[in-house]
């Protein structure tokens, strides 16, 4: 595939369908669902944790109490 100099860094005012070609509806969900693990906090417990590791080690002693 020959790629063709850029003419302009401006984006096009407007897309067609026929530039855009046919997407595939959920062609990636299943590798995005095995990559992400995301919580979402309550924001009175985010308060409680400022950073990453300060939730994971809490949910790890949380664990071994278990």
């Amino acid at each position: 595939m020959k790629k063709h100099p850029r003419k302009s860094d401006e984006l096009r005012p407007e897309y067609t369908a026929d530039v855009l070609g046919r997407g595939v509806r959920g062609k990636y969900l299943k590798q995005f669902n095995a990559g992400t693990n995301l919580v979402l906090l309550a924001p009175d417990v985010a308060a409680a944790f400022p950073t990453e590791q300060a939730v994971n080690e809490a949910l790890r002693s949380l664990l071994k109490s278990a």
